[in-house]
């Protein structure tokens, strides 16, 4: 990543590159000028200039910038872009590394930037460089458009700000007006809660509207001239771009006035207008320029039929939209955020076109009122008719498009008023549509809302506890428990209800690890739910049966429940199902069986339907789930992808889920890797777990920690962090003894081996081969059992028969372990007969990334002898840097395809595109798309 990049900007008051005096802005001006004087006394704080595209947010930091500096102030500038997202927190890197001034010890922060793996320690390092400069004297820190910056630019910004708040430190952040991302809405909501100011710029009143006006056409206008300055509706960039091609073609200056003689000037397409059209995705520009010909405001259904999409299909398309401040929401309609913009997009239509959309429109009446229709009035509290429509479009919407159906819960939240009786079901139908569309900490707050305000009767009562649970159930699986466990003990609610509840307190049992009660409860709960006929309830106590099963080690029942499962949540709909959705534990239960085809070809339909729904709570399930699937099958880099693609800052609670999918697999790329610093880092967040309310979040950190410990060259204290698994009740230790999966038996026997704990090693070669009996059409388990035994006894035929078993699985890195060793058993006594299983362990290790594993078994090479260095088949011969993965996105991103034709010639999702796409920028030193292109053609031609 180059952090020395100068972002350009046309400021909105420039005309023909000259800047234009600031006009009407003299509050927010005097304002910034306080918080310099305060900030010349010591006080830091954070600033935020919010408002549209347009506004000058831009100019009101660089005119800041320019008082900071005419005060001897240090400054850093910087900018994010929306077309260069790909260079992790390089928007803050260069506000402080270039310009006159960069921080001290710039080569370190670049070094750290440009090194995968070290982001803690670059923050860390971030913090002191300004620390240090702050004590010289104040800083001013201005970042812009923090709207389109990355996570880690966002994580950064904030937690910076919070632990250099007693420092003279000024933060200056812009952000665009409205929709924002949902990782920018918390930050946002961070500051704000942290005394943030808040500078809201609106739009120029008359005065300087005239005054910008007679800047451009260099003389006051006349009242023609005014009315069309006036089209901008105060916005200054539209007005400097509306006026500068007049000054020169149309308008005339007599006795010292401007004048329209001929009239005012035919719609044209605007500069800002075709750069915000030119960063929208192809779908997005066509929905855009399609509602510019129809005209007036526009449904999402017309623009459907003209395009010949489905509504759902829009969904996407109409968010980037509006997030790019061309349309707004109007009512139940969209409709551009001003007629200029309709006007400059329309003119950029060729007319034939422009007709025919018309003629279109015309024939389809029932989706749109006539342009020059009264806006409907606006209903107001207490229109429970209206409320009742909303309501019915929500449960309509919500199985394929969530989003416009919370939006539409929510409005009929805001019309009810606080005393109405459907209030609370209201709210408990809200919750999971909120959820849906992660909005989680929000459908919190309004479910925790509810229950503290008191009133609720137990059958309102129970809906709203029933929606918290199901909330909780990926966040926080202790939570769960406890909602649905009050909810159900509610007296005379009705049996669906209980039922429901008790099968949401099953659920959060067998994920929380408490086997034995979740057994006991779903008895209960299957008689609940029979009494009431509910297979919403039968399709959730299916998975519990399908998980009670599996710790019975009875995998053959435990697929066929889980089968069953997911088809009844299939048959009945995502909306009714009480764990969106039960196909997880399917894609689970395969991976752990070593059916990892059928794992990936689940998660992959996973991600791509709620992709295509706009679930993203749900999507970014997925993804933590086939990260654990990626790392079993040795795609490192591709499992680190998913992680990276599936975090996420404002999850609520400590994010169980999270915790046994995207961490773990964290830790372990981590180890695989060599990465000493990334494992510490998530050894520090198992720690953590291992204090949780959930066992089996305890039982992955006790195996985090012991795997960390085995790295560190402690085996005796890695198997001390197991005592508390190995102690725990026999009816809720994990099936695998403390284990995450079944190729972690072979390791656990090495370990304890090398702790000389001979019986814990025979205790985790018992079980495999008890698990390996007991399913013998799984041939994943009896190679786990073999290679178990082999180290065990120290026996090559077990050693060598685990190896032959693993052929037939898509385990690589398994595979490889028994290589390796089969080759060390044998390399005692024959070594040129070791050489090909380490070469073939190595060939493995290299293909999956693991370097770490790839040093052990070149070091085993060459004590067999074997001094030529093996080539590697990871690496590809013309992008040494980069994994294969993320060469293949690099060379299909450089034919010009964006990351959502990547993602489907690839069958990745388009967050996994990105986190490759970042990675790629950063190791190959690269900003942008079109840089990128620049290398690709340079490196393939053989330059």
């Amino acid at each position: 990543m180059s952090v020395n990049r100068v972002t350009t900007r046309t400021v909105p008051e420039e005309f023909d590159g000259v800047r234009t005096p600031l006009r009407g802005r003299d509050a927010e001006l005097a304002f910034v000028e306080e918080r310099l004087d305060a900030l010349g006394r010591g006080e830091g704080g954070i600033v935020r200039v919010e408002g549209p595209a347009g506004i000058g947010r831009s100019r009101i930091l660089a005119e800041a910038a320019a008082a900071a500096r005419r005060r001897g102030t240090r400054v850093f500038e910087g900018a994010a872009d929306p077309g260069e997202q790909f260079a992790p927190l390089g928007p803050l890197l260069e506000g402080v590394l270039s310009g006159e001034e960069p921080l001290s010890g710039a080569q370190r922060l670049r070094d750290l930037a440009t090194t995968p793996g070290q982001r803690f320690w670059l923050l860390q390092e971030l913090g002191d460089r300004l620390r240090e400069a702050a004590r010289n004297g104040p800083l001013l820190v201005v970042l812009d458009d923090l709207q389109w910056c990355d996570d880690l630019t966002l994580l950064t910004f904030h937690t910076l700000a919070a632990g250099l708040s007693s420092h003279p430190i000024l933060w200056l952040v812009a952000v665009h007006a409205g929709s924002v991302p949902s990782g920018v809405r918390t930050t946002l909501d961070r500051i704000r809660q942290a005394g943030a100011h808040e500078l809201v710029l609106e739009a120029l009143e008359d005065r300087a509207i005239a005054r910008i006006t007679e800047d451009v056409l260099g003389a006051p206008p006349d009242p023609d001239v005014l009315r069309l300055a006036h089209r901008a509706e105060g916005v200054p960039q539209l007005l400097v771009e509306l006026l500068g091609p007049v000054r020169e073609e149309a308008v005339t200056i007599e006795n010292g006035m401007a004048g329209l003689p001929a009239g005012p000037p035919a719609p044209r397409q605007l500069p800002s207008v075709a750069r915000r059209l030119d960063q929208l995705s192809d779908e997005a520009r066509e929905l855009v320029r399609t509602a510019a010909a129809v005209g007036g405001t526009v449904t999402v259904a017309l623009l459907a039929e003209l395009l010949g999409r489905s509504s759902a299909a829009l969904i996407t398309a109409v968010r980037e939209s509006l997030d790019a401040d061309l349309l707004a929401e109007s009512g139940d309609r969209l409709a551009f955020r001003h007629d200029l913009i309709r006007e400059a997009v329309e003119a950029g239509l060729p007319l034939p076109l422009r007709q025919a959309l018309h003629r279109q429109a015309a024939g389809l009446p029932p989706g749109r009122a006539p342009a020059d229709a009264a806006e409907a009035e606006r209903p107001a509290p207490g229109d429970a008719a209206e409320a009742d429509r909303l309501r019915a479009e929500a449960a309509e919407l919500a199985a394929t498009a969530p989003g416009p159906a919370a939006e539409r819960s929510l409005k009929a939240l805001e019309l009810t008023t606080a005393d109405a009786p459907e209030r609370p079901r209201i709210i408990a139908e809200t919750i999971p549509l909120l959820w849906q569309t992660d909005r989680a900490a929000q459908a919190r707050e309004l479910g925790a809302s509810a229950l503290a305000a008191g009133g609720l009767g137990p059958e309102d009562e129970a809906r709203i506890r029933l929606a918290l649970a199901r909330l909780a159930v990926p966040f926080d699986f202790s939570e769960a428990v406890r909602q649905a466990r009050a909810g159900a003990a509610l007296p005379g609610i009705p049996a669906t209800a209980k039922g429901r509840l008790l099968a949401v307190l099953a659920v959060g049992l067998s994920m929380s690890g408490e086997h034995a009660a979740a057994e006991q409860v779903a008895a209960e709960a299957w008689e609940t739910a029979a009494t009431a006929g509910d297979r919403t309830a039968e399709a959730t106590l299916t998975t519990v049966r399908s998980a009670v099963s599996f710790h019975r080690m009875d995998l053959t029942e435990a697929f066929r429940q889980a089968e069953r499962s997911a088809a009844l949540a299939d048959a009945l709909g995502v909306t009714t199902s009480l764990w969106v959705p039960e196909a997880l534990w399917h894609a689970l239960l395969s991976n752990t069986t070593g059916r990892t085809a059928e794992a990936l070809a689940v998660t992959e339909e996973g991600i791509r339907i709620t992709g295509e729904q706009g679930r993203t709570a749900a999507t970014r399930m997925w993804l933590m789930t086939r990260s654990r699937v990626l790392l079993e099958a040795g795609r490192l880099a591709d499992a680190r992808a998913d992680c990276e693609a599936a975090s996420a800052p404002d999850d609520p609670g400590p994010g169980n889920l999270a915790d046994v999918t995207l961490r773990y697999v964290m830790l372990r790329v981590a180890l695989h890797t060599g990465d000493r610093r990334t494992a510490q880092a998530y050894a520090a967040e198992a720690r953590r777990m291992r204090s949780d309310g959930a066992p089996v979040v305890r039982h992955f950190g006790s195996w985090m920690l012991a795997l960390m410990a085995d790295f560190e060259g402690r085996p005796d204290r890695a198997m001390a962090e197991l005592d508390g698994v190995m102690t725990s009740p026999a009816e809720d230790r994990p099936a695998y003894a403390g284990l995450i999966d079944p190729a972690d038996a072979p390791v656990l026997v090495r370990l304890a081996l090398r702790a000389g704990a001979l019986e814990r090693a025979a205790q985790a070669v018992a079980q495999a081969e008890r698990r390996a009996a007991l399913n013998p059409d799984l041939t994943f388990l009896a190679a786990t059992a073999a290679h178990a035994r082999g180290l065990l006894d120290n026996d090559l035929a077990p050693l060598v028969r685990a190896v032959r078993l693993y052929e037939d699985c898509p385990r690589e890195l398994a595979r490889a372990s028994a290589l390796e060793d089969a080759g060390r058993k044998l390399a005692a006594t024959r070594k040129p007969e070791a050489v090909p299983y380490f070469e073939t362990a190595l060939a493995l290790y290299a293909r999956a990334g693991a370097e770490r594993d790839v040093a052990r078994a070149r070091r085993r090479l060459r004590a067999a002898g074997v001094r030529k260095r093996p080539s590697s088949a990871r690496l590809d011969g013309a992008w040494p840097e980069l994994t294969p993965a993320e060469a293949r996105v690099v060379r299909l991103v450089a034919r010009g395809l964006t990351n959502q034709q990547v993602a489907e010639q690839l069958s990745l999702s388009p967050h996994t595109v990105s986190s490759h796409l970042r990675r790629a920028f950063t190791k190959l030193d690269v900003t942008s798309r079109a840089e990128l292109t620049r290398l690709v053609k340079h490196r393939d031609s053989g330059e």
